[in-house]
């Protein structure tokens, strides 16, 4: 009888059990990397989230909220979004983009950023459907066009390079307007726009914003605009939002982040802004998905959008401190860098910065016929002996242009002081032993 049930049982689990839409995208460099951050690391500037407490007017809001009189908090709200948050986030949008905002039609409250992206991608494309990445891009872009049945067609920041040996700025890297109006076609649906960019910190100008909403325009073409960045900008250096150009509110869904707006990426309430037209249909892949986010953050991010509307643009406001506090740490991990020979690339925004480890190749030897970049083996290298947690560039690129970027790293400078030091003082170690007879 256990021969019969285990002969059973193999013939139960012999057909394929994977969708699929799930072939050749189970590799997740976050899974690896972060496995390896908690093993070896002493120093993690490898994923993207503070080491350091969000403000406190946020944190007494969650709490209030948590112990408060209104026990309806613990309970379901409403799917699309707590009453209170889109009212706030309508209006503070609204005042942004200089429109008229409903917040029951135009805005809708989701599982951080990332679950508002993968909403656009279900609802928007279909088998066949291509999708217009800049690269290098946010990695979860690939795999859920893929999963949708979409085909991803990427197009380059390409880098140049900087006069009088000056550092790269991440403004040095530039979309080639000939090249990118070549990937639009009449299969095209989508461009994926992300400014500022993660990994690069490249903050978009006004004249690349326009080239991509002219072609979006002529071509009849949606634009996902991943704006979670967009309070962390440096050196006086302006966020534009792309639904704001002419002919480009109506083709346009903004996705936003608590996360990165108020320095609590656990909390994962994000939402999107956009028409009805392109909303209604990520209400439907919402409401048969997670069908609905956490009520008591909800409310406390909402009260902290209050918070802010009120202080709008006055130095007091967390959206002005926040980039003036990161601008210093980036400032700092930059010399850093530099003193040791990492050429890092200056951001203009986000919570990250480049840097070329071309002058380390003696420390980790290149491997000629290895399929693994070498930016990712330097980092699993650096990790294990060092301590010292990046994450390797040619994570955030396509598979066949991985090589094109395998000699950068990113870091992660939303760190507390302490963790910058750190940081500092095994890289300076790291310089002695180099140049140590």
């Amino acid at each position: 009888q256990t021969h019969f049930l285990s002969l059973s049982l193999q013939a139960k689990m012999s057909r394929p059990v994977q969708a699929r839409r799930l072939e050749g995208i189970d590799k997740n460099i976050w899974v690896e990397f972060v496995k390896l951050a908690a093993t070896y690391a002493t120093v993690n500037l490898g994923q993207g989230f503070p080491d350091f407490p969000p403000p406190d007017f946020l944190k007494e809001a969650f709490v209030r909220a948590l112990s408060g009189e209104n026990h309806m908090l613990h309970q379901y709200t409403r799917a699309f979004g707590h009453p209170p948050l889109v009212k706030i986030l309508a209006q503070f949008f609204g005042k942004l983009l200089g429109r008229d905002l409903d917040p029951m039609t135009n805005v809708m409250v989701t599982v951080g950023a990332y679950q508002a992206l993968f909403c656009c991608f279900q609802a928007f494309v279909d088998e066949g459907d291509e999708v217009i990445i800049i690269e290098p891009f946010f990695d979860c872009y690939e795999p859920m066009v893929k999963m949708a049945g979409g085909m991803p067609v990427f197009v380059p920041l390409r880098p140049k390079a900087p006069k009088d040996g000056k550092l790269m700025s991440s403004a040095d890297w530039q979309l080639d307007p000939a090249e990118l109006a070549s990937k639009f076609s009449e299969r095209t649906k989508a461009i994926v726009l992300n400014s500022p960019n993660n990994p690069l910190g490249k903050v978009f100008s006004r004249g690349e914003l326009e080239l991509i909403a002219d072609l979006c325009e002529k071509h009849d073409i949606l634009c996902i605009s991943d704006e979670v960045y967009e309070w962390l900008v440096y050196d006086g250096k302006e966020h534009i939002r792309i639904a704001s150009l002419r002919g480009m509110w109506d083709r346009t869904v903004m996705i936003g982040s608590a996360g990165k707006t108020f320095s609590a990426t656990g909390w994962k309430v994000g939402w999107t802004v956009g028409p009805n037209r392109l909303l209604q249909h990520l209400r439907t892949v919402h409401q048969n998905s997670v069908y609905h986010c956490a009520t008591i953050a909800q409310e406390a991010v909402a009260q902290g959008f209050q918070r802010e509307i009120e202080l709008y643009g006055k130095p007091d406001s967390y959206f002005v401190q926040l980039p003036k506090e990161l601008q210093q740490k980036r400032d700092w991990l930059v010399q850093s860098l530099d003193a040791v020979g990492m050429k890092p690339i200056i951001p203009e925004g986000t919570y990250f910065l480049v840097a070329d480890i071309s002058e380390f190749k003696s420390d980790v030897p290149d491997v000629p016929d290895s399929d693994e970049p070498y930016d990712s083996r330097f980092a699993k290298w650096m990790v294990k002996n060092k301590g010292l947690a990046a994450i390797p560039l040619s994570a955030f690129c396509c598979g066949a242009h991985k090589n094109n970027y395998n000699h950068f790293i990113r870091f992660c400078f939303a760190k507390e002081e302490a963790t910058l030091k750190a940081a500092n003082n095994i890289l300076q170690k790291w310089k002695r032993e180099k140049t140590s007879p």
